[in-house]
């Protein structure tokens, strides 16, 4: 069953007296449970596709439907909700706040949910053990290394048990070892269940994908 349908996708921005189209008709169907990474060289159209499949901006035309809703058309305040919903996010710079703990920053997202605090407090703890920082909870991220900073954003976009994970290139600060355990990781949280959407740039790790989709100036090829 689809997660996410996206039908004649198109995006464009002003620039000064100009319109620059950079989506040009995308179509994609992703399944539920799915592992897809999406690749293309700079300027193919792959960050503002991203952007769209995580509800940061909406297409100027086409339609876009996030587990069964039509998120189109829907207002900022509207999609802050259906991000918080569905949707965890990875990043290539981690994005951590570097005055909290480890715990602090793997609960920011569910302080936008009502439900009780003492759950995702336990929720937290099991997924630091998951992604091997059990003994890092009350550290902050400047003792910690790159690979376990990302470790740390894993856990963060786990938090609200989203039906996505979207990666935007989240091997791209690491060293290739690291790489791998954190590729590692997001295969162990794919074979758990959850759909995830990557984005890179590098075929080693793409290939860690069920399906690859390629960009290239503003279509799917």
């Amino acid at each position: 069953m689809p997660i996410c349908i996206l039908e004649d996708i198109k995006k464009t921005y002003r620039m000064g007296d100009i319109d620059v189209m950079v989506l040009r008709g995308v179509n994609l169907l992703v399944e539920r449970g799915e592992f897809i990474a999406i690749m293309g060289a700079s300027g193919s159209g792959k960050t503002t596709l991203v952007n769209i499949i995580g509800c940061l901006d909406v297409p100027t035309s086409g339609r876009y439907i996030l587990a069964d809703r039509e998120v189109s058309r829907l207002s900022d305040d509207e999609l802050s909700v259906i991000r918080n919903e569905h949707i965890g996010f990875v990043f290539q710079n981690f994005y951590l706040l570097p005055y909290a703990t480890v715990l602090e920053n793997v609960l920011l997202p569910s302080l936008y949910v009502e439900k009780s605090k003492d759950d995702f407090v336990k929720r937290a703890h099991d997924l630091l053990a998951i992604v091997g920082l059990r003994e890092r909870t009350k550290f902050k991220p400047s003792q910690l290394s790159g690979g376990e900073q990302q470790r740390v954003a894993i856990a963060r976009a786990l938090i609200n048990d989203p039906d996505i994970i979207l990666t935007d290139e989240p091997t791209g600060q690491l060293d290739s070892k690291t790489a791998g355990e954190i590729m590692d990781l997001l295969v162990q949280m794919h074979d758990r269940g959850k759909t995830i959407i990557l984005i890179t740039h590098d075929p080693n790790v793409a290939k860690y994908a069920n399906r690859i989709v390629t960009m290239k100036d503003g279509v799917i090829v």
